[in-house]
């Protein structure tokens, strides 16, 4: 019957290997598509913004650079948070994925907002001289820009959807992805309107505000992405489902009298540590007390999947005297 069950939980693993390995490679093929458009983009921005002297394309090439080093940390991401765990890393590299994800966010802030609010301040005080070759040049390049972040926004939607819709957003380097390319498309028709509206007016204020606007759309971005890796890194609990179910499971069972507390923590994009302090009826003797642990954990793995690490710290005591307890009510004190 072990053997049988053993059998099973190894294929489903498996199975959940396979899926994983699938999904990283879907989302590597995003971010390298978005990769080699936001490389061609830069650069046709960087000269369009040079010969045309306009801030809010050259803000846009400062937008296309920080989204291309922000997809090199995403590669980075993907190929080292699948390391197995070892010594140093006994719950292994999962949050890898996290750490890289901050570093975008980062480079969004830095390379981007900082950079475009810059140069709109400057064509604010100093002003810019554009020829009527300069827009068209510049409304063309952002034209073919407007396209290929929209190709590269379409195939990220069109992975998140397959993932799960908003469930594929859990992982960090496809929302970067889909963030950087939602905010490309929305920078880029900002600054063709900037653009335009300097060309017809005259006034260089129309084109110096869209590239202040596109800073602090990028800023906000980076905010928002910055706010979950850090919440990712510093521990963050499973999800509610997962929680709620892992505790159901462990009420359920017959041998437990009552759980104390219940700490979860995610330790990868798929990886959950488990941590539960229960209670056990009296009268087990310490083989039962080992034979109804190992069970429950394999209940829990099974439950929940991404429990990869699940700890139990069992106690003996009476149910009353546990309820009441500085351990259960999570006061501070006691003898």
């Amino acid at each position: 019957m072990s053997g049988t069950a053993t059998q099973t939980q190894t294929e489903t693993d498996g199975t959940d290997e396979h899926s994983e390995e699938a999904a990283d490679h879907r989302t590597r093929v995003t971010v390298l598509v978005a990769l080699a458009a936001n490389l061609v983009i830069a650069a046709a921005k960087a000269v369009g913004g040079l010969l045309a002297g306009s801030p809010a394309l050259l803000s846009e090439a400062a937008h296309s650079v920080a989204d291309s080093l922000n997809e090199v940390f995403l590669l980075a991401a993907l190929r080292r948070s699948r390391r197995p765990a070892d010594r140093r890393h006994p719950f292994g590299y999962g949050k890898e994925r996290f750490f890289w994800s901050l570093l975008a966010a980062v480079g969004i802030f830095v390379m981007g907002g900082c950079f475009s609010v810059f140069q709109g301040v400057e064509a604010l005080r100093n002003g810019a001289e554009e020829e009527l070759s300069g827009y068209i040049a510049g409304l063309i390049v952002l034209g073919v820009a407007f396209l290929a972040e929209g190709a590269s926004l379409f195939r990220a939607l069109q992975q998140v959807r397959r993932q799960g819709g908003r469930a594929g957003l859990r992982d960090p380097a496809l929302r970067t992805v889909v963030a950087e390319d939602g905010t490309a498309v929305l920078g880029v028709t900002l600054a063709a309107a900037g653009m335009a509206l300097h060309m017809v007016t005259g006034q260089v204020v129309w084109e110096a505000s869209a590239s202040i606007a596109i800073g602090a759309l990028l800023v906000y971005v980076a905010y928002r992405l910055g706010r979950e890796a850090r919440d990712q890194l510093i521990g963050e609990a499973a999800d509610p489902e997962a929680s709620d179910r892992i505790r159901e499971l462990l009420v359920s069972q017959p041998e437990i009298d009552s759980v104390e507390a219940l700490f979860t923590m995610k330790t990868g994009l798929d990886s959950i540590l488990v941590a539960a302090r229960i209670d056990l009826m009296p009268g087990l003797d310490s083989e039962q007390v080992e034979e109804v642990a190992d069970r429950i954990k394999r209940s829990v793995a099974e439950a929940v999947p991404d429990a990869g690490e699940i700890f139990l710290d069992v106690t003996d005591r009476g149910g009353r005297d546990t309820h009441e307890s500085p351990a259960a009510t999570g006061e501070r004190g006691g003898a």
